[in-house]
């Protein structure tokens, strides 16, 4: 009897955390384990802001899969199909051809996209704040910006320039805005004269920020973000973008040349190309995270609909890190156990809290029934991460990068990635081609037929 091939798809939280379990579980020589991603690493997304302000380097949140995982088989390329009749997903390679990749087990966590709006100008102009790159990317072009300001003496370029907005007053906008804002303090040190013209934005559509926290750290995060001097604009949303202006649903039009978009996710297509029942683009899964009338399929995280069984008043568990990271151990178990005839075990688990870290040394958290803020949040925070980085290399640059910025400061100059043109996600998002259940069973059975020709298998 042949080895099963298990198969996962995205190396984000639940993935990478997935291929780890299976690998705890399965016998050396049992079954062959393979990783369908786009990069060899895994995004620690909650610190990318940190990486946006040049609190931490990039190579302290992109976690090396060869390091992590010892037994599986990388497969670079997007999943832009699955054909379950053949158990083929279609994988576009990094060079745009399509390559399939047989399974007998699948686990599907691509994650989500930035989700985009149909807003003039906003694909265009609007700044990520979802990848590696764009983090990087957006340091540098802040920067950029009040340098440029600092050599202009028109004053219309100056205002433009030296305004920036953030849509969005989740978990990722609040702490995208508190960490530039520090960075702009920092280096307006050099630029005294556009201290008086440096303005920040923060504009969301919903009655208050972030949410999950409750309505008394909520109010304590608006009242620490006003201290901090952004201007906080709740119940308003974005009309159009330009190159020089931003227009808000209220009438305002504001000048300004930086915008944010953080604004959520929207989960992967590949969940469409199942052709099985999704809500809001969430695959539909059983609470054993398999696939109904696909037990070889698993999905979980961000695109997946998993009930959540522990808060009924909920019927789908949120879209986190921690629930997918969770979910993880829950689905390599029952792909363990699909392979031997065993029975499934549903996914339960308690949320555990929100954790948030406005940089310097204000944070607020939410841990089971307690709220904390200022420095014993920023304890449990630090700490939450700490805990939760899957790599003690990462750990270890983590800790080293925050104890350099607390004695000898912040380093305040660009790399030089905002010189040759904008990496967007929208721009990404764009660019790949999900293919409809119908175009992924044709394009899966053709490439499994000619690999099948090639290599002479049955």
């Amino acid at each position: 009897m042949s080895r099963p091939r298990i198969v996962v798809v995205g190396a984000g939280f639940g993935g990478l955390h997935t291929l780890r379990h299976l690998e705890r579980r399965i016998p050396n020589g049992a079954a062959d384990l393979a990783l369908v991603a786009p990069h060899d690493y895994m995004l620690y997304s909650p610190l990318l802001p940190q990486v946006a302000s040049g609190l931490l380097t990039p190579q302290s949140v992109a976690m090396s899969v060869h390091r992590l995982t010892r037994k599986t088989q990388l497969v670079p390329g997007h999943a832009v199909g699955v054909d379950t009749r053949d158990r083929t997903v279609v994988v576009r390679r990094p060079t745009g051809e399509l390559a399939p990749c047989r399974y007998d087990r699948l686990v599907l966590a691509p994650g989500g996209l930035t989700r985009g709006f149909d807003i003039p100008g906003l694909t265009e102009h609007a700044y990520g704040a979802k990848t590696l790159a764009e983090a990087v990317l957006l340091r540098d072009h802040v920067l950029a910006q009040l340098e440029l300001a600092n050599d202009s003496r028109d004053p219309v370029e100056r205002e433009e320039r030296c305004r920036f907005i953030v849509v969005g007053g989740g978990y990722t906008g609040v702490e995208t805005a508190a960490s530039l804002m520090r960075l702009c303090e920092e280096a307006a040190r050099r630029y005294p004269e556009l201290r008086s013209v440096i303005r920040w934005h923060l504009v969301d559509i919903a009655p208050k920020v972030l949410p999950e926290l409750g309505d008394r750290l909520g109010r304590k995060a608006l009242d620490l973000l006003r201290n901090l001097g952004i201007e906080v604009k709740l119940k308003v949303s974005v009309r159009e973008v330009t190159a020089d202006k931003v227009v808000l649903t209220d009438g305002r039009a504001l000048p300004c040349r930086t915008l944010i978009w953080t604004a959520g996710v929207t989960p992967s297509p590949l969940m469409e190309t199942l052709g099985k029942p999704t809500q809001r683009g969430r695959l539909e899964v059983g609470a054993d995270l398999s696939v109904p009338g696909l037990p070889d399929v698993f999905a979980l995280g961000d695109a997946a609909a998993v009930p959540n069984l522990s808060h009924p008043e909920s019927d789908y568990c949120p879209p986190t890190a921690q629930y997918a990271s969770r979910q993880a151990a829950t689905a390599a178990h029952n792909v363990v156990n699909s392979v031997l005839g065993r029975p499934l075990r549903e996914f339960k688990h308690k949320d555990m809290g929100l954790v948030v870290d406005l940089s310097g040394k204000d944070a607020l958290a939410r841990i089971l029934q307690f709220e904390l803020s200022g420095l014993p949040a920023l304890a449990a925070t630090r700490g939450y991460h700490m805990a939760s980085v899957p790599s003690s290399t990462a750990r270890a640059r983590i800790l080293a990068n925050w104890g350099i910025r607390a004695f000898t400061g912040g380093e305040i100059s660009r790399l030089g990635f905002a010189d040759d043109g904008r990496p967007s996600s929208f721009v990404a998002n764009e660019s790949v081609d999900y293919l409809d259940p119908d175009a992924s069973r044709s394009q899966g059975a053709r490439l499994l037929d000619n690999e099948r020709e090639r290599y002479g298998e049955d």
